[in-house]
């Protein structure tokens, strides 16, 4: 991937800064500003690699981890939902964090919470303080979400397609392997600590860009994020948060509970197992073309092909679950929950300003994840209830509808700052 050129059949861009954001610096050696840009390259791609991992390795060891911690089943409940927990309050103070000590501190201070965290709770003696030091290894996770969509909308305006497509691949990536690495280090090192400390080693290898990249001259003209307010009398907004939430808590109960539906429909655990693994692999490569796609055709036709995606997939594993075609079920979920790099996208296309993307994030993630955290123990709820799996698909297929009429909002063009605009 380059930073250097820009596609140029874009058709849909970020409106320019306004003019008072902008001030006429000095030229800076072009060796210098390429230099800096890669280090902020390889800042992003490394950061993001660790956002999930912190999650992902613990599902993948739970059992182990509860017989070791004798954690009971309530507490094993709560570390499931400590997410997406995390990510919305969290993620709620990291504009005001980022103001205050910039990008470079903040994703620096975060990283390194992070490996702290991952250390600290592979040794914990008990499962209270196992969760404790768990919120700490969320943190990168939790203020990269907010963050890193702010520095690609502040430092590469132009390549905002190429960018998000870097981070939200090898975060898809780092959330793969860890999921799939952490039960095979366990078994070789005899320790399930060990496999879950181990993940504190990439975290600490993607401080290193941080530490060493410095803004380049051009971007030290830009004046300091400022902030913007009134973020909850936006429409836009609100949609936002609408899209960003069911598409996390449609994702999310896949995650929790496919296994669990395909071996009550017949399948053994280890092919559920296996088509859990599929869905995620098949993210990675929709990852990669969707943001630029985004940016190169406009939202609205990448949108509607994303969505065309669920209606078979819902009906299919809600009907043939366990049946012969849950390959292409599971496949076709996979392309459908690829619309989180298409919300991701529009965090930037949808502001004008750093400020604009930074509240914009921040108010849609927040409140998003807070949804996320409620669909997974929503289905397992109603389904102890009924005993049934068919009010479960019920609702994720609502969801699929609000998911579908939030999306028909925000991909026409328009942008927070000019909803806000008349009443400031």
């Amino acid at each position: 991937m380059t930073t250097t050129d820009a596609p140029a059949t874009d058709v849909e861009h970020p409106a320019p800064t306004p003019h008072a954001e902008i001030s006429d610096p000095p030229i800076p050696p072009k060796q210098a500003v390429a230099a800096a840009s890669w280090l902020l390259v390889a800042g992003v791609v490394l950061a993001a690699f660790n956002f999930r991992t912190a999650v992902t390795s613990v599902g993948a060891i739970l059992a182990e981890l509860r017989t070791g911690l004798g954690m009971s089943e309530a507490l094993a409940g709560l570390l499931t939902t400590l997410p997406v927990l995390a990510f919305a309050g969290l993620g709620a103070l990291a504009p005001r964090l980022a103001r205050r000590y910039g990008p470079r501190a903040l994703l620096t201070g975060a990283l390194l919470c992070m490996s702290i965290g991952m250390i600290a709770r592979a040794w914990a003696p008990n499962a209270a303080l196992f969760l404790l030091f768990s919120l700490f290894a969320l943190a990168a996770g939790a203020v990269g979400n907010v963050a890193v969509p702010v520095i690609v909308k502040r430092y590469f305006p132009n390549r905002i397609g190429l960018m998000t497509t870097a981070y939200s691949t090898t975060l898809a990536v780092g959330t793969a392997v860890a999921a799939a690495a952490t039960a095979p280090i366990d078994h070789l090192a005899g320790d399930w600590r060990i496999a879950l400390a181990v993940w504190a080693l990439p975290a600490l290898i993607a401080i290193v860009p941080w530490l060493l990249w410095r803004p380049a001259p051009a971007a030290a003209g830009v004046a300091p994020m400022g902030r913007l307010d009134g973020v909850r009398r936006s429409r836009l907004a609100w949609t936002m948060l609408l899209l960003f939430g069911c598409q996390s808590a449609i994702a999310y109960i896949l995650m929790g509970w496919t296994t669990t539906i395909l071996v009550a429909d017949g399948m053994s655990a280890a092919a559920a197992g296996s088509m859990l693994g599929l869905l995620t692999i098949v993210q990675i490569p929709v990852s990669v073309v969707v943001p630029i796609l985004t940016v190169r055709w406009g939202p609205r036709p990448v949108f509607f092909i994303l969505m065309s995606c669920y209606p078979p997939a819902v009906a299919g594993l809600w009907i043939d679950g366990g049946g012969a075609l849950t390959w292409l079920w599971m496949a076709l979920f996979g392309i459908g929950t690829s619309v989180f790099p298409l919300v991701l996208t529009l965090f930037g296309l949808r502001a004008r300003t750093p400020a604009g993307t930074s509240a914009l994030s921040s108010f849609a993630q927040s409140g998003g994840y807070l949804i996320a955290g409620v669909g997974p123990l929503a289905v397992g709820w109603v389904y102890g209830l009924t005993g049934s799996w068919s009010v479960p698909f019920g609702f994720v297929a609502a969801l699929t509808v609000v998911l579908f009429c939030a999306g028909l909002y925000v991909i026409r063009e328009r942008y927070i700052e000019d909803e806000l605009a008349p009443a400031q």
